[in-house]
């Protein structure tokens, strides 16, 4: 079982339709959706880091920095999103999803422990990125004609057709997840 350091982080909606973000760390990202691409966020933080997260797909989220470095990150579900090789876990606060996975990890619930076949990959080549991007936009077009399309996430489960990185479909609103 691993044990990763927690760092919490809440999300406000800005009046523009991003997102400030602000890490439990003292570290602040500003989020916005890139265009009209549902699966990509462009950010940029308060310590002259910026780059783009983008949902592949498996619940892998897929960070550019601005130089170019690639890292993945997997969304293991109740508003937590685990980097690396398991040594930071991001904890959504500010979704009910976030807050029900603190309350059950404090109670000792062993389904919340993180596990090696969490981990997302170090690497990936373009043709695996491209296709879990396809299995993303595949999932996505077989919800949107679901009432739960739209969710957030936090179900805990692993399927990925109410998992729309965060994403309100209907207003282009932020919601309360968006690629921890």
């Amino acid at each position: 079982m691993i044990r990763p350091q927690e760092t919490g982080y809440s999300d406000e909606l800005l009046a523009d339709g991003s997102v400030h973000r602000r890490y439990e760390d003292g570290r602040e990202e500003w989020r916005h959706r890139e265009g009209s691409h549902r699966g990509l966020v462009r950010w940029h933080d308060n310590r002259n880091a910026s780059g783009t997260d983008e949902l592949l797909g498996n619940h892998i989220i897929k960070r550019t920095l601005a130089d170019g470095t690639v890292t993945y990150a997997r969304d293991i579900g109740y508003g937590r999103t685990l980097w690396g090789r398991g040594e930071t876990v991001m904890v959504n606060r500010t979704s009910f999803g976030g807050r029900m996975g603190v309350m059950l990890a404090g109670l000792g619930v062993a389904g919340l422990a993180i596990t090696a076949a969490q981990l997302p990959p170090l690497s990936m080549s373009p043709e695996e990125e491209e296709e879990l991007r396809q299995q993303q936009a595949q999932n996505q077009s077989s919800s949107s004609g679901d009432s739960g399309a739209g969710g957030s996430g936090d179900s805990g489960d692993d399927e990925t057709d109410d998992w729309d990185a965060g994403w309100d479909d209907g207003d282009d609103a932020w919601s309360d997840d968006d690629f921890g």
